[in-house]
C-alpha cells in the first residue's frame, strides 16, 4: 500500500468546521494535521496521498495546495470552487497558479448536503463540470444513495469527465440492506469514466460493533462493479476515527481485498490512484 486516495486536516483556529455538530462527533472538534497523520499513515505503508476538501470555502483550496507544497506526503489536491460561477474556467486557471497549484487534481461539492437530489443535472452544475473537464481535472462525487441515479447520468451525458465516487456512494452497512444502493452503484460502473474509493465505509457501519465481515458485501459489489483498475484505497481519516484508527482501516481493507492477485492489489492501493490523479 503506498497511496491514500482519500483524507482531510482541518485547523479550527483557521476555520470552523461547521458540520462538526452534536455529541456524537465531538472527538473530530479538535485539529487534524498532517504532522498527525503522518506518522500513522507511514506504519501502514503509505507514502503519498490526496488531500479532500472538507468545506464549502473557497479559501480553503488555496491553503490546501500551499500545505501541499510543503509536505512531502501529499501528492494530491482536491479542492472546492462553486461550480455554477460564471468564470469557473478563469477560476480553475488562477487556482493552477498559485503556490502550490500543479497540485490540484480535481475538485468537489458537498452534494450530499444539496436538497435537490438531482443537483448534478443542473445546466449551471453541468457547465462547471465540463470546466473541469477541460482543465483535465477529476470530479470527486460526494453523494448519497438517492442521488446516485443523477450522478450515473451525469457521468453518462459527460463521458470527458472523470468521476470519482468518494466512499462508495455512502452505502447503508448498518442496516444490512444493498438496495437500491446496489443497482445504483452497477450503473455508475458501467461507464468508463467513472471510478470508486474504498473509502469512508466504517462510519456507514455499526461504529462501536462494525467487523470486517460487515463490509464485504459493499465492497465485494464494488470490486465486481469497477473492477481493481477502477478502484482506490482512502482512508478518510481523521473521519474516520469515531470508528477505526488508521491502522484498522487500512487491514479491513487489505483483508477485503485478499483474494486478489498481487498486480490487481497494486492496483487497489496504488495504481488506479496514481493514474486518475496524475500523481
Amino acid at each position: 500500500m503506498t497511496v491514500d486516495a482519500h483524507h482531510h486536516v482541518w485547523d479550527l483556529s483557521v476555520r470552523d468546521q461547521d458540520w462538526i455538530t452534536g455529541p456524537e462527533l465531538q472527538p473530530l472538534r479538535r485539529d487534524f494535521t498532517v504532522a498527525d497523520l503522518a506518522p500513522e499513515a507511514r506504519a501502514a505503508g503509505v507514502d503519498r496521498t490526496v488531500l479532500v476538501q472538507t468545506v464549502t470555502v473557497a479559501e480553503e483550496t488555496p491553503e490546501f495546495l500551499a500545505l501541499a507544497d510543503t509536505h512531502d506526503l501529499i501528492a494530491g489536491v482536491v479542492g472546492w470552487t462553486d461550480l455554477t460561477r460564471p468564470d469557473i474556467a478563469d477560476e480553475l486557471a488562477r487556482l493552477r497558479e498559485l503556490p502550490g497549484g500543479h497540485y490540484l487534481k480535481g475538485i468537489r461539492h458537498q452534494v450530499q448536503s444539496e436538497p435537490d437530489p438531482n443537483w448534478l443535472l443542473r445546466p449551471d452544475v453541468r457547465r462547471g463540470l465540463t470546466a473541469l473537464a477541460d482543465a483535465g481535472l477529476v470530479h470527486d462525487l460526494i453523494v448519497l444513495p438517492h442521488q446516485l441515479p443523477a450522478a450515473v447520468e451525469a457521468a453518462k451525458t459527460l463521458p470527458q469527465l472523470t468521476f470519482v465516487l468518494d466512499h462508495l456512494g455512502k452505502p447503508p452497512i448498518a442496516s444490512g440492506h444493498q438496495e437500491p444502493w446496489a443497482t445504483s452503484v452497477r450503473a455508475l460502473a458501467a461507464l468508463p469514466n467513472a471510478y470508486g474509493k474504498l473509502s469512508g465505509l466504517v462510519t456507514e457501519a455499526d461504529w462501536k460493533t462494525w467487523r470486517t465481515e460487515d463490509l464485504r458485501p459493499y465492497t465485494d459489489t464494488a470490486l465486481d462493479a469497477f473492477g481493481p483498475s477502477r478502484l482506490m484505497f482512502g482512508s478518510d481519516w481523521p473521519v474516520c476515527t469515531l470508528a477505526a484508527t488508521y491502522g484498522q482501516v487500512a487491514d479491513a481493507a487489505r483483508e477485503l481485498t485478499r483474494a486478489l492477485g498481487a498486480a490487481e492489489r497494486a492496483e487497489v492501493f496504488e495504481g488506479t490512484a496514481t493514474r486518475v490523479y496524475g500523481l
